[in-house]
Formats: C-alpha cells, sequence, structure tokens
C-alpha cells in the first residue's frame, strides 16, 4: 500500500494539469517539466525551438535542470518559479529552458561540470546562465525567492547570482553580470 505522501507526490503532475493555462510544458511526458507546465515563467523544454529563438532575439537563456524527486527543486518552483514577479523579469530578460536531468544527462552533465568549475559546488536545481549560443556565464543551485527578490531590488536589472568563478565575470553583451558598476 503506497502511503499518503507517495500518493501525492505521485498525484502532483495531474494536480498541476487542472490548475491555470500550461507553458509550453503542458505537453511534455517528464512529470518533472509537467511540474512546471502552470508556473507563469514562458519555459521551453530544451530542443530546437528554443536554441533558435535565442540566438534569433540574442537574448541569454536561463537553463533550469532538475528532477522529480529533488526536494530542492519543487521549493524552488514554488517560491522562485511560480512568483509572477520572478516569472515576469525571466520572461522578459532570457529564454527560460527546463530540462529533466533523468531525460537528458547529456545536458546535465554538461552543466554540472560547469558549475562545479565555475562555483566549486553543484547540485540541483542546477541554475545556468548561457548565452545565446549556450556559453555559460554564470549560475549556481538553488535560488531562493528572497535572494532573487533582493538581487531584483538591488540591480533593478534581474535575477542573476553573482558569479564566483574568476573566468565569468561577464555577461553576454561583455558588461558586468553584478551590480552596476561591477
Amino acid at each position: 500500500m503506497l502511503s499518503r505522501r507517495v500518493m501525492v507526490w505521485l498525484l502532483l503532475p495531474l494536480i498541476a494539469l487542472a490548475q491555470a493555462p500550461a507553458n509550453r510544458l503542458g505537453s511534455e511526458t517528464s512529470p518533472y517539466l509537467l511540474l512546471h507546465a502552470h508556473n507563469p515563467v514562458n519555459w521551453y523544454a530544451w530542443g530546437k525551438e528554443a536554441l533558435e529563438r535565442a540566438r534569433a532575439e540574442q537574448k541569454p537563456v536561463f537553463l533550469s535542470i532538475g528532477y522529480y524527486t529533488c526536494h530542492w527543486c519543487h521549493v524552488m518552483e514554488r517560491e522562485s518559479f511560480s512568483n509572477p514577479e520572478i516569472a515576469a523579469v525571466l520572461n522578459q530578460s532570457f529564454i527560460a529552458i527546463k530540462v529533466d536531468r533523468e531525460e537528458r544527462p547529456d545536458i546535465d552533465r554538461l552543466y554540472i561540470a560547469y558549475l562545479m568549475s565555475a562555483t566549486g559546488s553543484a547540485g540541483w536545481p542546477a541554475n545556468v546562465f548561457l548565452t545565446p549560443d549556450l556559453k555559460p556565464f554564470a549560475g549556481g543551485v538553488y535560488f531562493s525567492a528572497g535572494y532573487a527578490e533582493k538581487t531584483a531590488a538591488e540591480d533593478r536589472g534581474g535575477l542573476v547570482q553573482r558569479p564566483r568563478a574568476r573566468d565569468a565575470k561577464r555577461g553576454p553583451s561583455g558588461q558586468g553580470i553584478g551590480r552596476r558598476g561591477e
């Protein structure tokens, strides 16, 4: 017999489907991607459409990688990606791509390796900022809603964790990605 907690975890994607209109993840089959199908973030699954749009618009990519049984992935989904203010920043400034690491271990390995080399740690949810040609320039593991709101208030420019690596100090436009003037 399944415990009540396990039943809730198994039913979450179905509950999400009954909510507000779905974003592009609504047609995916991954339980993890379906968990994000009703976020106000304009998520894309990893694929040609998202990557071509990033290149065409010369917009950086916000890549978020996780998996369904990851506790902090669920916390970030509730606290950050369900927040309309955070979603507005992501939607305006980035092409947001969500990846289920269990479906795309190749992408997971690549960007986890970047996080390890750039920050000295890695895990999930892995969040990486990429140039339109997919070169990482900043990232981190878990961004709390409080951190994102503080960063947006300080910068008036976005949801960006300041990179800790000496070689990740410039964004795709060549400007610093930290506080203005850094």
